[in-house]
């Protein structure tokens, strides 16, 4: 029984809900076939009606089934895919036209018109795939890595012989061997790729295998490594990278190529450096519509060029007013292609916890970054005799201080002045003596040992008494209120949270912030509401003992607020109204010393009403009530065209060094860091090579020193 097939040629266009073909060679023509005819009949038969040499032409058939979804064209690959087109029509007259699409052939130099099926014996071999023709792709470039991913793991490399747009043509290295594909555009208008012609069999002699091959780019590496990247901050280094090219692809890649893939893979999963800035704006403005009483800035120069930025989440601000006023500030040096300085903020939360306020990112740490940073986080906290700023002793940092804040007190971190004492004076053996006289609440006690550290070394006495400043590192004599907060340690411990992000692109940085920050509030909140006492775990567990220590004094009332508490190494007289001790503990740390707590039992007074409100449960859930959002996808903001179109340049960096990049930072001012031992038969700190057990010597490192830049 015979049908009649409409057919038209041209080329297939997608459209929103459907595939449309579109004719080019006069319109609708019709052929009467058998039913039980084969592929290359029918291709005859078309070849034969448009007039077209086999020669020169190649014809792709397909059509679209009838469904009622949008679905791609099917290509008639087989007899069987003829008969199936045949049977799937209602009657002896096709409905739906076949879609012809008309090609030149592709003719390489060492290339037979006619390419011959070769099957697989003992002098070749296949290359293992799942392709064949008629196979579609989305775009060309899923193609290629695909190809890569065959060629890697089946030891054998390809060369292009020609390449565009809308076609591919590759054939096996070896100019003998029968394996090559071609491909090219479903149609014109469409990315999707279709592979035409395909011979998956090998021919060419096992010696050409190889398996440091071309096809191991440091671009395919990294497509292929790059999910190991997502959702963490280190992922694998370069010694990682090719042993997964070698387990994994079969691909065996030097250290500097890895090296090169593991930085393309992050590029993939965190963007570049270029695209941060430009996206920096819609980013803040994504960050500021999702949360609230968020403050971002952008500060750049007359050329649009990227200079600060400033960042504080509305919710950290909100939860500031149940925070101890005092903010810890220090900087940390960024390692991206970019570089800068990271800038932090942080106060401390009721249970000894960071609670970061502010984030910003400057060129360096001088007097102008800090400046403008500072001024920045003034109009969200103010200025008042009650803040207290804790910083080292960085010049630009002091001056930016006495600047921007004219009523706050600046002190020191002692941690930094200790280090510099041991680096400047070489006298670790009295920093006993130096931190009983920074955490000694009474000025009594501080002069006594200030008068030992005098008699041993006087010159460290005079350096800490004129240089410093008593008030500076001396909790008994600062002007301010700093609490028992006497060093950066909150902010040291941010900076060391992401040392394994600071490489990234900036926006990249600040997502790291944002989930970390995230995660915390949530983590803490929980934690809040299930606390079952007045106080914070870490306050109760300190005032707890105070109470055991209380039961043996003698406690006598002077007048109705007022009393008298002997017993144990010290006396104190306690002021229950003003919540204040002679031994100055309550007056410091705003929580009840040893004296208050027995004064409090005498007074018939619940102790919980003498503890700063800080160190509240409800100040407590209050600080981390809200919820910080994350931006989510870029596809999904919804950003004015006017801050879409706002330029922000990368800024000019100076050319790098030549050799490895530093990804240390040098000792700030006050800082000493005491210099590792390293074995010489492992490579591994805190050993020497006497006293070394590994037999072998690591070589997990950085980049190579061959590097540029």
């Amino acid at each position: 029984m015979k049908v009649v097939l409409f057919f038209e040629a041209g080329n297939w266009e997608e459209l929103e809900d459907r595939w449309e073909f579109r004719g080019d060679l006069g319109g609708l023509k019709s052929i009467l076939v058998e039913e039980e005819i084969s592929l290359r009949g029918l291709i005859d038969k078309i070849y034969a009606k448009l007039g077209l040499s086999k020669d020169t032409m190649d014809l792709v058939l397909s059509y679209t089934p009838p469904l009622n979804k949008k679905c791609s064209p099917l290509v008639l690959k087989d007899d069987e895919d003829v008969a199936a087109l045949l049977a799937s029509r209602s009657d002896s007259t096709c409905k739906i036209p076949l879609g012809v699409t008309v090609e030149p052939t592709e003719v390489c130099a060492d290339e037979p018109v006619n390419v011959p099926t070769i099957e697989a014996s003992d002098s070749t071999f296949s290359d293992g795939s799942d392709l064949h023709e008629g196979k579609y792709f989305n775009t060309k470039k899923d193609l290629k890595r695909k190809l890569s991913d065959i060629a890697m793991k089946g030891n054998f490399e390809f060369r292009t012989r020609k390449s565009n747009r809308s076609l591919w043509v590759i054939e096996c290295i070896d100019p003998n061997c029968s394996w090559r594909l071609r491909a090219s555009k479903i149609v014109p208008e469409s990315t999707k790729f279709v592979i035409r012609k395909y011979v998956g069999v090998h021919s060419c002699s096992l010696l050409n295998r190889n398996a440091n091959h071309r096809q191991a780019t440091y671009v395919v590496i990294g497509e292929q490594v790059a999910p190991q990247y997502v959702g963490v901050e280190k992922g694998p280094g370069p010694k990682g990278v090719q042993t997964f090219a070698r387990t994994e692809l079969g691909a065996q890649i030097s250290y500097y190529k890895a090296w090169r893939g593991r930085k393309h893979a992050h590029t993939l999963i965190r963007g570049s450096p270029e695209q941060s800035f430009h996206v920096l704006p819609s980013y803040f403005h994504m960050l500021e519509k999702l949360n609230p009483g968020t403050v971002t800035r952008i500060e750049v120069d007359g050329e649009s060029r990227f200079k600060y930025l400033f960042l504080a989440f509305g919710v950290a601000i909100r939860g500031f007013r149940y925070m101890r006023k005092v903010v810890g500030i220090d900087g940390t040096f960024l390692k991206g292609q970019y570089r800068g300085v990271l800038l932090v903020a942080t106060a401390q939360d009721g249970n000894g916890q960071c609670y970061p306020l502010a984030w910003g990112i400057v060129d360096s740490e001088n007097e102008d970054a800090w400046s403008w940073f500072l001024t920045q986080l003034k109009e969200i906290i103010g200025d008042t005799d009650e803040l207290a700023l804790i910083s080292d002793r960085a010049p630009s940092i002091k001056k930016a201080i006495s600047t921007v804040f004219e009523k706050a007190h600046h002190g020191a971190c002692a941690w930094h002045v200790a280090q510099n004492i041991k680096n400047k004076f070489k006298c670790a053996d009295i920093m006993g003596s130096y931190w009983s006289a920074v955490n000694a609440y009474r000025c009594e006690d501080f002069t006594g040992y200030m008068i030992e550290i005098s008699n041993r070394y006087p010159r460290v006495a005079e350096y800490l008494e004129n240089e410093v400043g008593f008030e500076k590192w001396s909790q008994c004599h600062y002007p301010g209120l700093r609490y028992n907060i006497t060093t950066t340690n909150m902010v040291e411990s941010l900076n060391s949270m992401l040392v394994n992000a600071r490489d990234f692109p900036y926006v990249a940085l600040l997502d790291v912030i944002q989930e970390k920050m995230s995660k915390w509030w949530n983590d803490r909140r929980i934690v809040a509401t299930a606390i079952t006492t007045p106080l914070t775990p870490s306050r109760e567990s300190e005032l707890r003992p105070r109470f055991a220590q209380s039961n043996g004094r003698h406690t006598s009332q002077l007048n109705p607020i007022t009393y008298h508490v002997k017993g144990g190494e010290l006396e104190g007289v306690v002021d229950i109204f003003n919540k204040t001790c002679t031994c100055k503990e309550f007056d410091i740390d705003k929580l009840p010393c040893v004296h208050a707590v027995a004064a409090a039992h005498h007074a018939q007074v619940s102790v919980y009403n003498l503890v700063s409100p800080y160190y509240t449960k409800e100040y407590y859930l209050l600080a981390y009530g809200e919820t910080i959002y994350p931006v989510g996808s870029q596809s999904q903001w919804d950003v004015p065209n006017e801050v879409v179109t706002r330029i922000v340049l990368p800024r000019e960096v100076k050319e790098k060094k030549r050799g490895r990049p530093k990804t240390s930072s040098f000792p700030s001012v006050g800082e000493f860091r005491k210099r590792k031992n390293r074995c010489g038969k492992c490579g591994a700190y805190g050993h020497y090579k006497k006293k070394c057990n590994s037999q072998t010597r690591s070589t997990e490192g950085n980049p190579p020193t061959n590097v540029p830049g």
